[in-house]
């Protein structure tokens, strides 16, 4: 395919994200939700399908859902309907999907992102409960293709997130999807794994030429299951779209499939609409019924939320909108800096050695935060020392790597390496003294004028204590020792640093 038009085309883009809800059970049956189990064994007669079963609600899984409502701005709708989603698939046992359709648990809402130097928003249409179906495999059999179902996964309750067509790009796309991922892990909903497929998106896309208000036919590009691969997909597909209508062809609604290894999308299925599933509320169950009580229950159970998170850190930190965001990407995250800006007295301080140093070895460790071998408090302690010039900043690194290696407390390592800054005052004039004695060289030019020994010697007062003298104060030991011998001209503004 040809390189990238440049701007005629305009991209209208939404996304339907299905995420997967953090519950124990699954939606409709007391089978483990649990991932990775040998195929098969989270199953029982509900999930499925067989002849007679009735399915229960997971009460849980509808907790989850307003909480999502109430931190987007959702209308929470008091009455809902589960409805049935007719389609033939392997790994669907039932032949059709439990879901929701012409009345959801949540209406509307908005979502809020930052992408590239800017920030966007794109508002909800709805978000449905719903549950998965089960995964199939394709492995080869000798010469023959073969299909094998696992149902584990199928009932697996889903929160499916649809946005309206208000994205304009693929870095739009993938901010927002990213938003919506940081979202439910704040909200402790899912786990956010995207590996184990527990947030996995949908992509509805067309082009139009700039200027034009009318939607053309969509292409959806179903089960996306990383940032990367939605925001590729997505450039594939506005390349692809812009190129017919350039050469004067006409687009076709379709289903795609995204072949990463190809770096393209290919035809799964032509148009597809909502009368095809055959939509029918499901008999076995009854409407569901959310009163205000419940609503209140779950927004006192509300975190702060991660936007939140970030306008707090820019307030009462002094913080950059940039290094906020970074901070409060995470609940861990934010927690770490938190405790460790209350430890140092010094939210900035804290902040530069969080995303300087500490945010290498979290994103080098499998674990995650949860790899650090040393705590917030004893960051803050560290920082605590750097700024009170107890050690100096040199020092403070040296304590650092050994505190990330062994855990320790930056006192205790700070002590048992001696590392304490000189400043005591009689200490710093004797070896002021001493290093004057030892270099009149130096000491002379100084006194005849030539300002740049005096960080000469401020060298040698820092070679004689090995870095432990207090730069500030050995720098006003250094001037008086010199206006005593010399009335001689002051040392220069800044000078002494080492």
């Amino acid at each position: 395919m040809s390189a990238p038009l440049a701007e005629p085309m305009e991209a209208v883009i939404g996304l339907e994200v299905h995420v997967q809800l953090k519950t124990r059970t699954k939606i409709f049956c007391a089978c483990s939700a649990a991932y990775g189990a040998p195929p098969n064994t989270h199953v029982c007669p509900v999930c499925l399908g067989h002849p007679g079963v009735l399915p229960v609600l997971n009460r849980e899984a509808v907790a989850f859902a307003l909480r999502f409502g109430l931190a987007v701005g959702a209308t929470i709708g008091e009455r809902s309907v589960f409805a049935r989603k007719n389609y033939f698939y392997p790994d669907l046992p039932k032949g059709y999907q439990i879901s929701q359709y012409e009345t959801p648990i949540l209406a509307g809402g908005r979502v809020s992102f930052r992408s590239g130097e800017g920030t966007g928003s794109a508002r909800l249409v709805r978000a449905h409960l719903e549950e998965d179906a089960g995964k199939s495999f394709h492995p080869e059999a000798g010469r023959e293709a073969a299909t094998l179902v696992d149902l584990n996964r199928s009932g697996v309750p889903l929160l499916e997130v649809v946005s309206e067509p208000d994205l304009r790009s693929a870095d739009d796309a993938q901010a927002f999807l990213e938003r919506i991922h940081q979202l439910v892990v704040y909200l402790d909903i899912c786990d956010g794994n995207l590996e184990e497929g527990s947030l996995r998106c949908d992509a509805n896309v067309s082009v139009r030429p700039r200027g034009e208000t009318a939607l053309y036919a969509k292409t959806e590009i179903k089960n996306l299951n990383s940032f990367r691969n939605v925001h590729r997909a997505l450039l594939w597909e506005i390349r692809r779209q812009s190129q017919i209508l350039e050469d004067g062809g006409a687009l076709v609604q379709t289903t795609r499939l995204w072949d990463a290894g190809e770096g393209r999308t290919r035809v799964m299925r032509t148009k597809e609409d909502a009368e095809d599933y055959r939509y029918f509320p499901d008999p076995d169950l009854l409407p569901l019924a959310v009163d205000a009580a419940w609503v209140e229950t779950e927004r006192a159970r509300l975190p702060e939320l991660p936007w939140q998170v970030e306008d707090r850190f820019r307030e009462d930190y002094g913080l950059g909108a940039g290094d906020a965001v970074i901070l409060a990407a995470t609940r861990a995250g934010a927690a770490f800096f938190e405790t460790a800006a209350r430890a140092a007295g010094d939210g900035k301080a804290a902040a530069n050695w969080v995303l300087s140093e500490v945010l290498h070895r979290v994103k080098t460790s499998p674990a995650g935060w949860d790899g650090l071998r040393f705590t917030a408090e004893h960051l803050g302690r560290l920082v605590r020392a750097i700024d009170e010039e107890r050690i100096s900043g040199k020092m403070g690194k040296a304590v650092f790597a050994e505190m990330a290696e062994t855990g320790g407390d930056p006192e205790a390592i700070i002590a048992a390496r001696g590392l304490v800054q000189v400043d005591d005052p009689d200490e710093l004039a004797r070896v002021v003294e001493e290093a004057l004695a030892a270099h009149p060289g130096p000491v002379g030019d100084y006194l005849g004028g030539k300002a740049s020994a005096f960080q000469f010697l401020i060298g040698q007062v820092m070679r004689l204590t090995q870095g432990r003298a207090n730069p500030r104060a050995a720098r006003d030991a250094m001037e008086k020792a010199l206006r005593a011998r010399s009335a001689g001209p002051e040392a220069p503004e800044g000078g002494t640093e080492s």
